[in-house]
């Protein structure tokens, strides 16, 4: 499907849900709604779905004005944060449930396929109470895809699953999703999700439409300093800068060697992406020394917060690294890996040039 928004605009009385936006989606490819809780990511879906009318703006679906035509009317699938089923009826007669409706042949060896692709066969004969939330979100998942719609919506589908459910089934969509039968929406906090199921990135903000574009280059180009603050986990290191002859001045009076654009504004802000900074360092590096304040192990991941001249740092490193509160270290960077914005938040250099 080719869903096209047009000035869409959502308002709830006083408050603005969304400004106004255009947005045409890839057909047949994933789109992940990238932003913080209320960005706007929900109330956006809601509109694409059917489900509320914008209060301003189109939505076209293969051309057609569908602005206003309830869900019921048009064919989407849509897959939600709880796990809804229908309690009274079997695993398998969830799956099936769209396949009758559309009175499908096959529908059996259809439901066993869909059941052993997100490993859920041996289910097959339960109720969904009688299953654990991510067995019960993989039978929501099915159904969806059992439907063949030609436009699938996902809102936050893996956030109410552990840890390693999510990793689990995160790599199991990204397969599911690269046949291409559908066109795909896919709403996140996380921006470790949206790069993993890859394809295209909406970043939202406030309710704003800040970028959209393939997942990988808006990651590696943010446009402005709120969409990689949005597209930074942990969050982007930020520092005040200014504009120097032979590049950037930072805190205490810390000199980067990085090509500035001419004309560049002279209050700068420097975003250093947590895994660009190293323990090692190599030609060409900025050392950083420093005091550790905080160190923690998250999965493979060592974060550690690092009090440096130019301010507090975060490093992301791979692998379990021991480091003792109040310790000394330094940390390394390579100019070339860093970010910098000008005085409007807007990007004027990123890592691989301007």
């Amino acid at each position: 499907m080719e869903l096209k928004l047009e000035r869409i605009e959502q308002k709830v009385g006083a408050m603005t849900h969304l400004y106004p936006l255009d947005l045409q989606l890839v057909p047949r490819a994933v789109t992940v709604l990238l932003g913080a809780t209320q960005a706007g990511k929900t109330t956006l879906m809601r509109v694409m779905a059917g489900l509320d009318k914008p209060s301003a703006g189109r939505v076209l679906a293969d051309g057609t004005d569908v602005t206003g035509m309830p869900v019921r009317e048009r064919n989407v699938a849509m897959v939600y944060q709880q796990f809804i089923n229908y309690p009274s009826m079997t695993v398998a007669d969830n799956i099936a449930s769209p396949l009758k409706l559309r009175g499908e042949q096959g529908i059996a060896q259809r439901v066993q396929e869909l059941a052993e692709k997100l490993h859920i066969e041996p289910f097959l004969k339960r109720l969904p109470a009688e299953l654990s939330g991510g067995q019960q979100q993989r039978v929501a998942l099915a159904r969806a895809l059992a439907k063949k719609a030609p436009l699938m919506l996902l809102d936050e589908p893996l956030v109410n699953l552990d840890y390693k459910l999510r990793e689990e089934l995160r790599e199991e969509l990204s397969q599911l999703f690269a046949t291409g039968e559908s066109t795909v929406v896919y709403a996140t906090t996380e921006p470790t999700e949206a790069l993993l199921l890859g394809g295209y990135t909406a970043v939202l903000d406030g309710g704003e439409l800040l970028q959209y574009g393939p997942t990988a280059e808006v990651f590696r180009r943010p446009k402005s300093m709120r969409v990689a603050r949005a597209f930074s986990d942990p969050p982007m290191n930020l520092l005040a800068g200014t504009a120097a002859t032979l590049g950037v001045t930072l805190p205490a009076g810390v000199n980067l060697s990085v090509p500035l654009p001419a004309a560049s504004s002279s209050a700068l802000t420097i975003g250093i992406r947590a895994s660009a900074l190293r323990v090692h360092g190599r030609d060409g590096d900025l050392a950083l020394p420093g005091t550790v304040e905080l160190a923690e192990i998250s999965g493979s991941d060592t974060f550690v917060h690092v009090d440096t001249p130019v301010g507090e740092l975060v490093a992301q490193l791979t692998g379990v690294h021991q480091f003792e509160l109040g310790s000394s270290v330094t940390l390394y960077l390579n100019p070339a890996q860093v970010y910098v914005f000008d005085s409007a938040g807007e990007l004027l250099v990123a890592p691989g040039g301007h």
